[in-house]
């Protein structure tokens, strides 16, 4: 199985890339973007066959490392 985990910031926290990113493509002539935030998706193969469990795992894999849960939030998505 898969489990996809995207990590964002929470609202709230600054977020200098997502306002760097906002600002190029400002310049690049996209005047209608407005705020942006940035993140990052993190694919994992599980050897998993149980989605439940799968997801669980994923969801403590996140905890402990991929998301910093004091400014940032998560959500595992189980696919295959």
């Amino acid at each position: 199985m898969k489990a996809i985990v995207t990590v964002m910031l929470k609202d709230g926290v600054l977020d200098p890339q997502g306002k760097a990113i906002g600002h190029a493509l400002h310049m690049l002539g996209f005047p209608q973007v407005g705020e942006v935030r940035a993140g990052k998706v993190i694919e994992l193969e599980l050897d998993e066959t149980d989605r439940a469990k799968a997801k669980t795992a994923a969801e403590d894999m996140a905890k402990k490392l991929l998301a910093n849960t004091v400014i940032e939030s998560f959500k595992v998505e189980i696919t295959g």
